[in-house]
C-alpha cells in the first residue's frame, strides 16, 4: 500500500498552500478591478495642497525654479488694503486743510498790523499768532499754488479770527482804504472813557450812547437800565471817514447781538441771574481779572459773596462812580453812596460798569466751581492773584502784600 509524502513539521500541506495561492489570486484580481479614486480638478486645487506641503529637497517648487505658484498670504492683502485706506484719508486731510471749501469769512475781529517789506512768511506767521487763520504752512502753500505772493499790502486791518485762506488773502490784496478810519475800543471801558477814544467820528458819543432803536435792554432783562452801558461791544471797527459817532454804535451793538447770542446761559437761569446781571458780573470780571485764566475764577468769588451775602468790595464800582481809573482811590471815593458802589451796597450794582469782551461774558454765564470768598493780588504775580475760602487766609496773604509794599516805599509789589 503506497503512502504520500511525509508532511513537514511545523509547515501546511501542499493542500493547505494551493489554498492560500488562489485566495492571494483573488484579492489581486479585486484590487484590480476596484474603481480608481478622483481626483481633485486641476484649476482649483485645494488649498493645503499648495500651502501645507512642504516642498521635496530638490524639486523645482523647493530651489524657487517653477513649479506651482504659492498663494499670497492674507495679512499681505489686508496690509495693502490699510495702506491705500490710510492713503486715501492723509489725501484727503491735506486738501481740506489746504483748499478749506467748508471755511467761511471768520468769526471775532482781529486788528492786524501788517509792515512795510514783511515777507509771506512773515506775514502767515504773525496771522496764525493773531488767530486769523489756523496754519502758516498751509497759507503760503495756497497762496503759492494760488499765485498771489507778490501783491499783499502792507497796513493796519481789521480781519477776522479764524478766516479762509482765500479770505485772508482778499482782504490783504484789497488793502486798507485810505478813506478807512479804524476805531479800537478795549474790553472793559466805559462809556466815558470810550468818548475819547472816537473824536474823528462826528457826534457826542456819552449821549448818543444812552439808547439807540437798534438795542433795547429790556429784552434782556434791564428793565430800569438808563444807558446802553455793558452793550457797547469791544472790538476793532473801520468806518469811513467824516462818518457819525452814530454808525459806530450801531456796529457795537450789532456786534454784542452776534457773541451774546453765542453764550451758554443755563447755568446762570438756573440761580435765577437775568442776562442783564450776567453782563453787569462780566464788566466787573473784566475790571478785576488781568489774565483770561482767572476770569472764571473771579467769577466764582462773585457768585460764592452773592449767594452768602457778603457785601462785594469791589474798588471797580467806586471808580467807575468817581471817574477815576488811574490814581489811587480816596475815602471819600470809597464811601461814595451811589447805588453802584458795592463797597457801600450789597449785593450788584444796578447795571454793567463797561462793556466787557466775550471771555468775560462767558466767565459770568458759567464761572468756576470753588468755595472762593476772597482774591489778592499775588506779590512780583505779574497780574496774577491769590484767591482765598477764609478770612483768615485773606489776611494772611494782605499782610504779605502790605509788608512788600512797605519795603519798597509805597510802590505796589505787582511786578518784580
Amino acid at each position: 500500500m503506497s503512502q504520500g509524502p511525509p508532511p513537514v513539521p511545523g509547515g501546511r500541506t501542499p493542500e493547505e498552500r494551493e489554498a492560500a495561492r488562489r485566495e492571494r489570486a483573488a484579492r489581486r484580481e479585486a484590487i484590480r478591478a476596484a474603481p480608481a479614486p478622483a481626483a481633485p480638478p486641476a484649476d482649483d486645487p485645494p488649498e493645503h495642497w499648495i500651502d501645507d506641503v512642504e516642498p521635496l529637497p530638490g524639486t523645482p517648487a523647493a530651489d524657487g525654479s517653477g513649479g506651482p505658484p504659492r498663494r499670497r498670504p492674507r495679512w499681505g492683502r489686508i496690509l495693502v488694503a490699510a495702506l491705500l485706506a490710510a492713503g486715501l484719508v492723509a489725501g484727503a486731510w491735506f486738501a481740506l486743510s489746504l483748499f478749506q471749501p467748508f471755511h467761511g469769512e471768520g468769526g471775532v475781529d482781529v486788528r492786524v498790523e501788517i509792515t512795510q517789506g514783511a515777507t509771506l512768511g512773515d506775514i502767515a506767521q504773525q496771522l496764525e499768532r493773531e488767530g486769523v487763520i489756523s496754519s502758516a504752512r498751509f497759507f503760503e502753500l495756497r497762496a503759492r499754488l494760488a499765485g498771489r505772493t507778490g501783491d499783499l499790502k502792507p497796513g493796519r486791518y481789521v480781519l477776522a479770527e479764524d478766516m479762509s485762506y482765500v479770505a485772508a488773502l482778499d482782504a490783504l490784496e484789497r488793502g486798507v482804504p485810505p478813506d478807512v478810519v479804524s476805531v479800537t475800543i478795549p474790553e472793559g471801558r466805559s462809556r466815558r472813557e470810550v468818548a475819547p477814544l472816537v473824536r474823528r467820528l462826528r457826534g457826542d458819543y456819552v449821549r448818543q450812547t444812552r439808547r439807540s432803536p437798534a438795542l433795547d435792554p429790556r429784552d434782556y432783562g434791564a428793565e430800569g437800565a438808563t444807558s446802553l452801558e455793558g452793550f457797547l461791544f469791544p472790538a476793532s471797527y473801520e468806518l469811513k471817514k467824516g462818518q457819525p459817532v452814530s454808525a459806530l454804535i450801531e456796529k457795537q451793538l450789532e456786534a454784542f447781538r452776534r457773541n451774546f447770542d453765542r453764550v451758554d446761559l443755563s447755568y446762570a437761569r438756573e440761580r435765577n441771574l437775568t442776562p442783564y446781571e450776567v453782563l453787569t458780573i462780566a464788566s466787573l470780571v473784566e475790571r478785576e481779572a488781568t489774565l483770561p485764566r482767572e476770569r472764571p475764577l473771579i467769577a466764582s468769588v462773585i457768585y460764592n459773596r452773592l449767594r452768602q451775602g457778603i457785601r462785594l468790595d469791589i474798588d471797580a464800582t467806586a471808580r467807575f462812580v468817581a471817574g477815576n481809573w488811574t490814581e489811587p482811590l480816596k475815602v471819600s471815593e470809597l464811601q461814595n453812596p451811589s447805588p453802584y458802589n458795592t463797597r457801600v451796597h450789597p449785593g450788584l450794582p444796578p447795571g454793567p460798569i463797561g462793556s466787557p469782551g466775550l471771555g468775560s461774558i462767558e466767565a459770568a454765564a458759567r464761572p468756576a466751581r470753588t468755595d472762593y470768598l476772597f482774591y489778592v493780588a499775588e506779590i512780583c504775580g505779574e497780574g496774577r492773584h491769590r484767591f482765598a475760602a477764609t478770612n483768615a487766609e485773606f489776611e494772611r496773604y494782605v499782610a504779605q502784600y502790605e509788608a512788600e509794599r512797605q519795603r519798597r516805599g509805597g510802590k505796589a509789589p505787582t511786578s518784580c
